[in-house]
């Protein structure tokens, strides 16, 4: 359960892409004599990802690797930023970023797996682990989610987050009356 203080600070959220967003698994072949590199990402994690940023909080995905499904990932998502390092030095393009949304970096909360995230996690106002990561992320961990990574974990700690925050169920509700969902609007929400 997460400390409802720490969880209203929260004003930007970070997330590692390959072990958080994906399963840590690279799909690498050639189509017509091109490289190409697939990843799985969860469906669950978009509305994870939507409500965080109905919610005011800005979404970033910070990777250790320069990809293209990446970059398409995060189109698709419409985060704040995404910042792809091929050398994994996360931590100053991450603080760099953070100047320029004038946000602090207590103010934060970050998602990881690995090794290259404990420089971010160690720092951030709230370090959270998925499941399935190394054992040196699991002891920065404030929260550790119960999905692994690339099986809903970002879908869960933004749950999380928000009902700590207590804003899930206005979120959930906006969302749904957006839809067409009858119990929504009867709420007075949208």
């Amino acid at each position: 359960m997460l400390d409802p203080l720490i969880a209203k600070r929260v004003q930007l959220v970070g997330l590692d892409v390959d072990g958080v967003m994906t399963d840590g698994g690279v799909y690498m072949g050639e189509v017509a004599s091109q490289p190409v590199e697939l990843k799985r990402f969860d469906i669950r994690d978009n509305i994870g990802v939507r409500f965080l940023r109905a919610a005011g909080i800005k979404v970033v995905i910070v990777s250790g690797r320069v990809s293209p499904a990446t970059r398409l990932r995060a189109e698709d998502l419409g985060v704040d930023e995404v910042i792809q390092d091929d050398q994994a030095q996360k931590l100053p393009a991450f603080e760099e970023m953070l100047s320029r949304f004038g946000v602090r970096i207590k103010d934060c909360a970050f998602v990881g797996d690995d090794l290259p995230d404990l420089p971010i996690l160690r720092r951030v106002g709230l370090a959270v682990a998925v499941a399935n990561a190394t054992t040196e992320v699991l002891a920065a961990a404030d929260y550790t989610t119960e999905a692994s990574g690339g099986r809903g974990a970002v879908r869960e700690f933004a749950e999380e987050l928000l009902r700590a925050r207590d804003q899930w169920e206005e979120v959930m509700q906006r969302y749904l009356a957006e839809r067409g969902d009858v119990a929504g609007r009867s709420l007075g929400v949208g």
